[in-house]
């Protein structure tokens, strides 16, 4: 039905109907879309929101929130079904609503983005430090959802540690999260909304908890002989609490692809050959770190770093391949439009572990990927870096890249034999679905694994109190 915040224009429908997981770029390249929302809402009050609520339930509609788009797990892909579907962007609430310089308390509308949050923040000294991949176009709504990770949530913290209450919009009515610092009144709801991908409703207003801008930040780099030394190093240097803002350890086939991206062959050559006769062969693995805070906190932890990399064999090589890292951090997602042109697709999973099984685990990951294409005499290209880590554990980040085929559908069917193979490997070894990229609708039939009977059980009762007529973005987080 027609409403006044609503458009049904196509281009606008096309634009909402994918982000950005593999299956949506193979529906995307190939013009295979089979399913588009019905309409289009851009709504730009907090009240608007609640109004399309009202119409959902009114018309009939599933609603789908969509915040940047950049969801890599289906999160905001229609469903094929009867009811008619309406995709709310939440762009258009952006603002910065209050800053209470007193308690480092910022709140903002959800729609905000990434650059648009910082820099607003920015204008008056402060910095939330939450920086995912998905920065240029993610926003703080979806960052809530999904329980994003920054690049340099070692210094700055997880989207749960800066998020300190806001507002939900839900089919029941309004949701108001105080900003408490700390609260003993039975569970925290914030951890519901935390993750809940939409389902519970549309996050409209967040509070989060900024600091003062650094007075100086600094990344750098080194290399390990191994990369089974690197994770040691990089483990007492957490558990002892260096003042690091990130620690981010390559593979050695990551170490170079890395190395192959940041130099000039003749370069490159050069310091191979320098690098081997240091002892760091094809085993080297390269850490890139950052560093962020006073001048004198900067020097300290610089020290303690590369006293590290030292005591395990590695070597610090300063500033200038971490810098080149820093300004090309947010270009990385790129590559994946120049391989797709050269026959390959590409995508990534991410877990998490305790420190006692991450190299095992990563082994196992790496050789289900390897495995998982030889019975159509086909193989995958993988690689992987820990980075976001913890006194007990760490991420373990998985990149893959196979040739993709002149059929769509054969594509996808190599890409669903991979992510099979990888997720079996990684839950086998205890590690989670997910650190930080959320369930959406590919890891939906694997959360019952993690979850178990019983909390799948109570996850699917919150929904239904929040949701009881199941309108709210379908599909997603659990199988319904």
């Amino acid at each position: 039905p027609e409403h006044p915040l609503v458009s049904r224009d196509p281009a606008d429908r096309l634009r909402h109907a994918r982000g950005q997981s593999l299956p949506d770029w193979v529906a995307l390249r190939s013009g295979c879309l089979e399913t588009f929302p019905d309409g289009v809402a851009f709504p730009e009050e907090e009240t608007q929101v609640r109004d399309l609520l009202a119409f959902a339930r009114q018309a009939d509609l599933r609603l789908v929130p969509y915040g940047g788009g950049t969801s890599v797990l289906g999160h905001i892909n229609p469903r094929p079904q009867d009811a008619p579907t309406l995709t709310v962007d939440l762009r258009r609430l952006h603002r910065l609503l209050d800053l209470d310089e007193t308690s480092r308390l910022a709140t903002f509308q959800a729609g905000v983005t990434g650059p648009a949050l910082e820099q607003a923040l920015a204008a008056r000294g402060y910095t939330l430090g939450h920086f995912p991949q998905s920065f240029e176009y993610s926003t703080l709504g979806g960052w809530i959802a999904t329980r994003s990770s920054g690049q340099q949530s070692l210094g700055y913290g997880r989207i749960e540690a800066l998020f300190a209450g806001g507002h939900v919009e839900t089919p029941l009515g309004p949701l108001h999260l105080p900003p408490h610092p700390a609260s003993a009144a039975g569970p925290d709801l914030r951890h519901l909304v935390l993750g809940s991908e939409g389902r519970l409703g549309v996050i409209t207003r967040a509070v989060v908890r900024v600091r003062p801008r650094p007075e100086r930040e600094a990344f750098r780099a080194a290399l390990f002989r191994d990369f089974a030394e690197g994770v040691t190093a990089l483990r007492q240097l957490v558990q002892a609490g260096v003042r690091a803002s990130m620690l981010r350890l390559s593979d050695p086939l990551e170490t170079e692809v890395t190395l192959a991206l940041a130099g000039e062959s003749r370069l490159l050559a050069w310091g191979r050959a320098l690098l081997g006769r240091l002892g760091f062969g094809p085993e080297r693995a390269l850490l890139v770190y950052a560093l962020s805070g006073t001048a004198p906190e900067v020097r300290r932890a610089g020290r303690e770093v590369a006293a590290a990399v030292r005591a395990h064999g590695g070597w610090p090589l300063g500033a200038p391949l971490g810098e080149r890292w820093r300004r090309t951090r947010f270009r990385a997602p790129y590559l994946r439009n120049t391989l797709w042109d050269l026959g390959y697709a590409l995508d990534t999973l991410e877990t998490a572990l305790p420190w006692s099984r991450l190299l095992t685990a990563r082994r196992a990951v790496l050789e289900a990927l390897a495995r998982a294409l030889e019975p159509e005499g086909e193989r995958a290209l993988a690689f992987a870096h820990l980075s976001h880590l913890y006194p007990d554990g760490a991420s373990l980040y998985v990149t893959y890249l196979f040739r993709r085929h002149a059929d769509p559908e054969a594509t996808l069917e190599r890409w669903r034999a991979l992510k099979a193979a990888a997720t079996e490997a990684l839950l086998a070894q205890g590690g989670t679905l997910s650190h930080h990229h959320g369930v959406g609708q590919d890891h939906a039939p694997y959360l019952a694994r993690e979850k178990g009977r019983v909390g799948l059980a109570l996850l699917r009762a919150a929904l239904a109190a929040a949701d009881p007529e199941g309108r709210l973005n379908p599909g997603k987080l659990v199988e319904d």
